[in-house]
């Protein structure tokens, strides 16, 4: 199983699904939630800023409606409750006049609802007709930009349905390693280097230190 990281980037994304396709014919790409919905939530975010420049002139400013509501743009619409959703749309109201960062909140929602589906062959058929509708002239250029890569990467996203399968684990792990390389940019000895990833992993195996031979 293979996954283009991070949706968005055709170029080197595109690259590397094709060098999936051509080396590991058989293996299943599947694009993660995780990144689609954090794409869907830049493209929102895309729109407000925009918005926000087109109307006042200026980027946010912490009294400016559509900066106030920048972090509950992007929260889920079922974590709002009554009080922050009632905020979210009086800010809207008051600083998003043509109404696309509202057209753009909604279309992040219906993103996030994808993987409300359990059926494969239905969330491939909603996938592809929400990328088609993203893509009508009446939504925000960015939102129209966010169908296109949809529907491009239709049949990965829709993978995720039969696989349900993520690679996040291996992302930490790699993360992990690269936060311990720059701590201990100048480590010479392994031991060292072993005791310092120990230590910044947490809850350490002291025990496992004197299996370590050094090099």
């Amino acid at each position: 199983m293979a996954r283009p990281d991070p949706l968005g980037h055709p170029g080197p994304v595109g690259a590397m699904a094709a060098r999936f396709t051509t080396m590991l014919p058989d293996a299943t790409q599947v694009a993660d939630p995780f990144h689609l919905v954090k794409l869907a939530n830049s493209r929102l975010d895309e729109v407000r800023c925009r918005v926000q420049n087109e109307t006042l002139g200026h980027r946010g400013r912490k009294d400016d409606p559509l900066y106030r509501c920048r972090r509950l743009l992007t929260r889920a619409d079922k974590r709002l409750d009554d009080k922050g959703r009632s905020k979210l749309l009086g800010l809207l109201q008051a600083g998003d006049p043509l109404g696309e960062v509202g057209m753009a909140w909604h279309a992040k929602e219906v993103v996030r609802s994808i993987y409300d589906h359990t059926d494969p062959d239905l969330a491939l058929e909603f996938v592809h007709r929400l990328g088609r509708d993203l893509q009508d002239r009446s939504c925000p250029p960015e939102i129209r930009q966010l169908g296109r890569t949809i529907v491009r990467w239709r049949a990965q996203i829709a993978a995720w349905h039969r696989a349900h399968v993520s690679n996040g684990p291996t992302e930490v792990a790699n993360n992990l390693i690269k936060r311990v390389k720059r701590v201990a940019f100048g480590f010479t000895s392994f031991r060292n280097y072993r005791i310092r990833s120990l230590l910044y992993a947490g809850r350490p195996n002291w025990a496992l230190l004197a299996t370590i031979t050094p090099r």
